[in-house]
């Protein structure tokens, strides 16, 4: 383990680095007389130039906001690294070896080595799939980027690329470079057949995922063709230099704005950053194909560190039930920002890349802007699962929503949400307050489990198979399992969008839609989504991976698995039915008139897109 540095040899490093030269990575700078250059400052918004810095004596300061220090300091600030991390990227920068305290050893040389020939494999691959956009045969990957409303420009700006369609285009060229098979199989980028390395990323649109100092450590690929059986985005696997978990796609674009205006904006996925920081909203990134967790927290933390000014994380989920089952999660997490916690919904659920391309810039400025406090959507979604006009749903509700009031840290907020809430449900106030003074030993807190941290003990009780619909929902589970290559992609797409009926089911279904961006091997599928689900359910989906599914046949097994998929797809649409239903029976036509066609239309094609199932049966 490294131990402190050497103090002359942090002298050392503050003697070597050239400030002007690091400085001017970030800074445009203009000569100020002898000795001194200026530029506007990098730490806060300024028109006229007030940040300068004297390379000869090492120091930099700002006139404006009285930020100042070294070169180390300097780096620190712009890249959110460590006293440590700084001098040990200076040093390597500028060829000095460092001496470490009690025997101490800096980073091992052939780890290093190993790392930077990672580094380089992914860097040489970004510009391989960024020329391959320009190609005749990424036409297709061009028109995704336009028909979303993304120039040319705009993709050379996030470095979005194009892997081609054949097996070994990438293996070629990195081999031609001079890497080795044996490096090659640690970067990610390739897969392994009995032939041996071919291409992991073919005929897939590309977003390289840098890491907080800019460099290139992993890669998301979108499907593009219809005949590619993959899912939609494929990320790199975990690998020496990327762990999902660690790393936020678009951090090195974001995180000065981050740092500078204690904002941070989570989205979903690689275009709804673009989408926001084209419109203005410059705080946004995304998670990797996994949900945020804990060491994004510590990037976030790290970005939104304690100045004594607010600070404000806002996520942006997806309208459905999906998005709200991750916005709970995320409320659950919330107590470990210093940070008030809000959660932002596109109108009719869009996602910031339709909003921009639809309604145009200012309008996915807006929807941050009318951002909700994640404890407040919260509370109301845990109430419209309760009929408030009764005293078994209003006596349901108050032990389902007490939890949630329990996590508020801040006395005064909790006060205030305590009587809120009561209002809501038309209760006294100390209703409110003996369930929450209950809801702590009714429901022990469990952090294994995120979702129960604020939901019913009984959420997570084995799920009652007697019921036909459930029963229904374990098979489909089974299936999804054990044979996740025998669903198309259109099954796939249909399966993410089906909200199951027990608690349990869905949580499984939750980390099935995180894996499946994930895990492309077979072998690795099932041990994916026992990580992805919350501990106790893990050995549920153990058992319906090892399940005997009825079938004594390749092709009954074929039939078996599309008949109970297009069965899960079909509860889905019996339930879009009924909400409509209930929507047209409560409607005026003769008031809305195109507003029940349009119901009466949806109807229709939920109808026929019902039979059209029945009929391939």
């Amino acid at each position: 383990m490294a131990g402190l540095i050497k103090r002359e040899d942090i002298d050392a490093v503050r003697e070597r680095a050239d400030l002007r030269e690091v400085v001017e990575q970030y800074v445009t700078l203009k000569k100020a007389g002898i000795g001194s250059w200026k530029g506007l400052c990098p730490f806060h918004d300024e028109r006229t130039p007030s940040f300068h810095i004297r390379p000869q004596v090492g120091t930099y300061h700002c006139f404006g906001c009285g930020e100042s220090g070294d070169v180390i300091a300097f780096l620190q600030a712009m890249e959110h690294t460590t006293f440590q991390e700084t001098v040990e990227r200076l040093a390597e920068k500028y060829g000095i070896e460092l001496r470490y305290e009690d025997g101490g050893k800096g980073p091992d040389k052939a780890e290093v080595g190993r790392r930077q020939r990672l580094l380089d494999a992914h860097k040489i691959a970004d510009e391989f799939f960024q020329r391959a956009l320009g190609s005749p045969e990424a036409q297709i990957a061009r028109d995704f980027l336009t028909g979303r409303g993304f120039t040319k420009d705009h993709a050379e700006k996030y470095g979005v690329g194009y892997s081609l369609q054949g097996w070994n285009n990438l293996l070629g060229h990195l081999r031609n470079k001079g890497f080795r098979d044996e490096e090659l199989k640690d970067t990610g980028l390739f897969s392994e057949g009995r032939r041996g390395l071919y291409d992991r990323f073919r005929g897939r649109l590309m977003w390289p995922i840098g890491d907080m100092t800019g460099n290139t450590v992993g890669f998301g690929g979108r499907r593009l063709y219809e005949e590619d059986q993959g899912p939609k985005y494929l990320n790199s696997p975990e690998t020496p230099i990327y762990k999902k978990s660690q790393v936020l796609y678009g951090i090195e674009h974001a995180k000065r704005n981050i740092a500078k205006k204690r904002q941070l904006v989570v989205v979903e996925g690689y275009t709804d950053v673009m989408a926001c920081h084209i419109a203005g909203v410059d705080t946004a990134v995304a998670t990797c194909g996994t949900a945020f967790g804990e060491g994004h927290i510590k990037i976030a933390r790290r970005l939104l560190s304690d100045d004594g000014t607010p600070a404000e994380v806002v996520f942006t989920f997806d309208g459905d039930e999906a998005g709200q089952q991750a916005a709970v999660k995320a409320f659950n997490e919330a107590h470990q920002f210093n940070a008030q916690t809000f959660i932002a919904v596109g109108p009719d659920g869009m996602d910031p890349c339709d909003v921009r391309q639809h309604r145009g810039d200012e309008a996915v400025q807006a929807v941050i802007e009318a951002k909700t406090p994640l404890v407040e959507f919260v509370l109301r979604r845990r109430l419209r699962e309760w009929d408030l006009s009764s005293i078994e749903g209003r006596h349901g509700a108050l032990r389902a929503a007490a939890p949630v009031l329990t996590q508020i840290r801040d006395d005064s907020l909790r006060s205030a949400y305590t009587r809120e809430l009561a209002g809501w449900m038309g209760v006294d106030p100390d209703e409110v307050e003996k369930a929450m003074t209950e809801a702590p030993r009714a429901q022990p807190r469990r952090q294994s489990a995120p979702e129960e941290n604020s939901t019913p003990g009984p959420q997570y009780q084995r799920p009652d198979t007697r019921d036909p619909a459930v029963m229904m929902e374990r098979q489909a589970l089974e299936v999804i399992l054990q044979h996740p290559a025998r669903l198309t992609a259109e099954q796939w797409e249909e399966i993410f969008t089906v909200r199951f009926t027990a608690p349990a089911h869905q949580a499984l279904h939750d980390g099935i839609r995180i894996a499946a961006a994930e895990a492309t091997d077979p072998r690795t599928w099932v041990e994916t989504v026992r990580q992805e689900v919350p501990e106790p359910l893990r050995p549920l989906v153990s058992e319906l991976a090892v399940t005997a599914l009825p079938a004594k046949t390749e092709a009954h097994l074929d039939r078996y698995c599309y008949e109970i998929l297009n069965r899960l797809v079909e509860l889905k649409i019996q339930h879009e039915k009924a909400n409509l239903l209930g929507q047209l029976q409560r409607m005026d036509p003769a008031a809305s008139p195109e507003e029940y066609r349009k119901v009466n239309a949806e109807l229709m094609e939920l109808e026929r897109r019902r039979r059209s199932l029945r009929a391939a049966e």
